[in-house]
């Protein structure tokens, strides 16, 4: 499994507090290109909204910065809201990307809001909000529209996603969830499905997902095979120690937001994060959260991503570190490469 493994970043570009969001998309670019020397596979970028701890509010405006200072590595969303936006908005977006960049944009989209109801409702105010029952309808009118494939009867018949005409090649699209539903529309679309491990809540829910998107996937022209990704948050330091120390910046930023902290903005130092006094009621709850998190030295976290895919069944892991700084965040992806034997990429020289 370890030699047969492919590692991905997921990135939510965290603002630490103190630091701007400037600050925290430049680094998510950065850290793209390292991860691109490390030999990783992907890097997907988030999309959040109203947060000071999340700077990553535009995937595809991102996507765009960070593709233009790669080489080879694709680059896509984790994900795009697709209940805020039209398909054929979205649709345009991606193949403009994938115009510059042909062959290494990925177009993963999901129907959570990214934010709270309230800021959903501004994102398509003064416009009502979509309704997610037609999530389905919006992601097939997505596919059409990426492809030029659009049904004669379709209302919209005859529009055309530009740029145009069809790529040669285009965005690989897969479909984003923590839930069962998520992985069964996938399986029945016939399309790439990535779960959410890393929210930290999904317990049972994850495996039996990921096992209903395998025995149910349903191939299509795009995918005649299913593809399983599951990103899981994992931390990696020199000694379990430090590691543990470095991970209480994300273990109060979960906290702050089960159990409404009100923090403010921006991540936590752990040195701060270590000695801020937890409600009595969180603690357990995020000791029990805190268990499936993966964390500790090379080794240990080595073993703990591949028992990790071994219960999924799958050999596509996406790894999410926040921690509050970026030498910290860009070290544990560099220990993680070193203990799978990722083989580095050379960058081409430039003219």
């Amino acid at each position: 499994m370890a030699s047969e493994l492919t590692l991905s970043v997921l990135d939510q570009s965290p603002v630490r507090r103190g630091g701007t969001a400037a600050e925290a998309l430049q680094e998510s670019v950065a850290l793209a290109q390292i991860a691109e020397g490390l030999g990783y596979q992907r890097y997907w970028v988030a999309e959040h909204h109203d947060t000071g701890s999340f700077a990553g509010t535009s995937p595809e405006l991102l996507i765009g910065q960070i593709a233009a200072r790669t080489h080879s590595i694709r680059v896509g969303s984790g994900g795009v809201m697709l209940t805020h936006y039209s398909a054929l908005k979205v649709a345009e977006q991606f193949r403009l990307l994938e115009s510059f960049f042909p062959g290494r944009i990925d177009l993963g989209i999901g129907r959570a809001p990214g934010s709270d109801q309230r800021t959903a409702a501004a994102l398509s105010y003064p416009r009502p909000q979509a309704d997610v029952r037609r999530f389905p309808e919006q992601v097939a009118d997505l596919l059409s529209f990426l492809d030029g494939t659009l049904d004669p009867g379709h209302p919209f018949s005859g529009i055309r996603a530009q740029p145009g005409p069809v790529p040669v090649t285009a965005p690989e699209v897969w479909l984003l969830g923590s839930s069962d539903y998520s992985a069964q529309l996938a399986a029945a679309m016939g399309l790439p499905f990535a779960f959410a491990d890393f929210f930290g809540t999904s317990a049972a829910l994850g495996p039996f997902a990921a096992e209903q998107y395998l025995k149910e996937f349903h191939p299509s022209p795009r995918y005649p095979e299913p593809k399983l990704n599951v990103a899981v948050q994992a931390l990696c330091a020199p000694t379990a120690e430090e590691a543990s120390f470095l991970g209480h910046t994300r273990r109060l930023s979960r906290a702050d937001h089960l159990f409404h902290l009100d923090l403010g903005p921006g991540l936590l130092s752990p040195e701060e994060a270590a000695a801020y006094p937890l409600p009595e009621e969180a603690r357990p709850h995020l000791e029990r959260l805190g268990r499936r998190d993966i964390e500790g030295d090379p080794q240990q976290v080595r073993q703990k991503i591949l028992a990790t895919a071994a219960t999924y069944g799958t050999n596509d892991i996406a790894i999410v570190t926040n921690c509050y700084s970026f030498e910290s965040r860009a070290r544990s992806y560099e220990l993680v490469a070193k203990a799978f034997g990722l083989t580095p990429r050379d960058a081409p020289s430039r003219p």
